[in-house]
């Protein structure tokens, strides 16, 4: 029986405390799908899966863009190429996974993290090989790099011709999209993929990499600047027991020293070889942290059945959720498994099954900092349709007070000028110029509406009496937009349902004989939550409509759009279609030629709430607008 601390290549140095982050995930549909792929059972060697049904798979390509992507890690498979006894099926099953849920996990590429076969030889190899022809035929991006099994351990990447470099070698892995180059050799490459809308640098570095190859690896590193990197290697880290925290093993030592530490691009390395799984963080010179694991299963049941790390990178969260599975037995779930194979399906221990909270802005902005996105000039955002467009920035001192006589023209061109209104009681300054504004405003610059009540005081604008927007019904449609953002102290108490834009003129004298006659016909309010809600009177309905979001954030900037197509009205926060849009036929907005109100909600004819926040561009169009086309996209 072999020891769960069994370690193959000598002695361990005492490892250091535990440092977790749990996570609690599940696999959902891999049972399917892995059952739909024929897989074969553990007692049987597996058949490749026809040609056929590996190219009637939908499209795989990942989204570059999508903030959410995947990263498959592969460790020691040696025990299932052994000689004689030889087990392609769980291996098949992994890759056969990353082919099927290629689209729904935004898979972006694999790594096997070497220790591919027991003794290096041909006859094993020869499997195997044939085995990532499913990834090969599909152009799915892998890399591989070799353990001290698949070749001679005792030298380092000079080694010349061997049965590995024969199988996986530069020659093969060139064909595939995301190679990037090897090392003359061919044992160290490099492998670049695009995700989250940026590029991704995979080192694959050999069991142990020569003075040239980490040269060479440095200078992979140089030419590529602003590329985050993650550093591959079959021996880095390890750790004596489960809950350990891991260390670095004096070869993993060495790459720190040589190589790691001194390249702040280096985020995470990946290992296996020893076991138990294992992590630490470590500062490199630059003072940020590396996240280094450590992760092989080949001394649980059946070899480790070839399982997989899923590595979900969030962008979106500032998270890399990682989560630990063997799609080879789930994908036999069916046939009834045996009390170890149930044990197998997913590990859920705190080394398996994590989170790492990573601000990947931050990490990287000392290599590839993030520009500003600058302003926009006026003239790029008169989109055919635009009725109304406002902006705030300009020269005025950020906090001084607005002028009593403040005009701030409608850079549509077509005369919506807006005008401040009375406010009796109020400050001068309840009106303010602020240089704050959300980073993709094309505008750079707001105004802060220090409103709210009781007593009713702030400040508000308002369109002149004969503008054309006040007569406008938008009967083919319509998009609303604005920037907006609640200071800290907002409070409901004081400072719910005031508008952000609203429409002046009731329901009731509009005709519209539904709900409360006292309602304006048109307002875009925050409500007590904060959230948004667009509350307006169609033409072809007798009272309003209402589409309500989520709450908002204090202390963030949004963007906010209302979109209208001719029939119905959807509301969107940063360009994200919201839950609560109703179905109701919506066509058009009543109108009875009033002003529009900025920062302003009146009930019954009469100002009632002020707004207490920033308002930054505003713009109307009179036609649905498709989200690439908000002035926030």
């Amino acid at each position: 029986m072999c020891s769960p601390f069994h370690q193959p290549d000598g002695p361990l140095p005492t490892g250091a405390s535990r440092r977790t982050f749990l996570r609690v995930t599940g696999l959902t549909g891999a049972a399917a799908a892995a059952a739909a792929g024929g897989l074969t059972t553990a007692a049987s060697a597996a058949a490749l899966p026809r040609q056929e049904a590996a190219d009637n798979v939908a499209n795989r390509s990942p989204d570059p863009d999508n903030p959410r992507f995947t990263l498959v890690v592969m460790p020691d498979t040696q025990y299932l190429f052994d000689g004689a006894s030889i087990n392609a099926a769980p291996v098949e099953a992994s890759l056969r996974y990353i082919l099927d849920h290629g689209r729904d996990e935004n898979i972006a590429f694999l790594s096997h993290l070497g220790d591919l076969t027991e003794h290096g030889l041909k006859e094993e190899f020869g499997p195997l090989s044939k085995a990532f022809e499913l990834l090969d035929r599909r152009r799915v991006g892998y890399s591989v790099l070799a353990g001290n099994h698949d070749i001679n351990s005792s030298t380092d990447d000079q080694r010349g011709p061997t049965p590995y470099l024969d199988a996986f070698g530069p020659r093969r892995l060139r064909k595939l999209p995301t190679f990037g180059g090897a090392t003359p050799d061919g044992y160290n490459t490099y492998h670049l993929f695009r995700a989250a809308g940026r590029e991704w640098l995979v080192l694959a570095l050999d069991w142990r990499p020569s003075p040239a190859g980490l040269a060479w690896a440095q200078g992979v590193i140089r030419k590529h600047p602003k590329t985050p990197v993650i550093l591959t290697t079959h021996e880095l880290v390890y750790a004596d027991r489960d809950g350990d925290e891991a260390e670095f093993s004096d070869h993993g030592k060495h790459l720190w020293d040589e190589l790691i530490a001194g390249n702040d691009q280096i985020f995470l390395t990946l290992n296996g070889h020893y076991w138990p799984a294992a992590r630490t963080t470590r500062k490199n010179a630059a003072g940020h942290d590396v996240h280094l694991h450590i992760t092989n299963y080949q001394n649980r049941y059946y070899g480790g059945s070839a399982m997989i790390r899923l590595y979900r990178f969030d962008l979106a969260r500032n998270t890399i959720d990682v989560e630990t599975v063997s799609p080879w037995i789930l994908g036999r779930a069916g046939e009834g498994l045996n009390e170890l194979e149930r044990r197998e399906i997913e590990l859920t221990g705190p080394q398996d099954s994590f989170s790492v909270p990573l601000d990947f802005e931050q990490r990287f902005a000392g290599f590839a900092p993030i520009t500003p996105r600058g302003p926009r000039p006026a003239a790029q955002m008169l989109v055919p349709g635009t009725v109304a467009y406002w902006r705030f920035d300009g020269s005025h001192p950020d906090g001084a007070p607005a002028d009593p006589a403040l005009r701030v023209p409608d850079l549509s061109g077509h005369g919506n000028h807006l005008t401040r209104g009375p406010v009796p009681g109020s400050a001068a300054d309840a009106l303010r110029w602020s240089a704050d504004h959300h980073p993709d405003q094309p505008g750079h610059g707001s105004l802060y509406f220090d409103g709210g009540k009781p007593p009713l005081h702030g400040g508000y604008l308002q369109t002149a009496k004969d503008a054309p927007l006040n007569s406008k019904t938008f009967r083919t449609g319509y998009t609303v937009e604005a920037f907006l953002k609640l200071p800290a102290d907002w409070d409901a108490g004081h400072h719910a349902w005031a508008s952000v834009l609203s429409r002046r003129g009731t329901l009731g004298a509009a005709g519209k004989t539904a709900g409360d006659p006292e309602e304006p016909v048109a307002t875009l309010s925050l409500s007590d939550g904060p959230g948004l809600q667009w509350a307006a009177a169609p033409l072809d309905q007798p009272g309003l409509v209402t589409n309500w979001s989520h709450e908002l954030a204090r202390g963030t900037w949004w963007h906010v759009a209302v979109v209208n197509d001719g029939r119905h009205t959807t509301l969107y926060v940063d360009g994200c279609r919201v839950a609560r849009n109703p179905a109701t036929h919506t066509n058009g907005l009543a109108t009875l030629g009033l002003p529009w109100l900025l920062g302003a909600y009146e009930y019954g004819g009469v100002l009632d709430q002020l707004l207490h926040g920033w308002i930054g561009d505003i713009r109307i169009t009179e036609r649905a607008l498709p989200v690439r086309d908000f002035m926030s996209s």
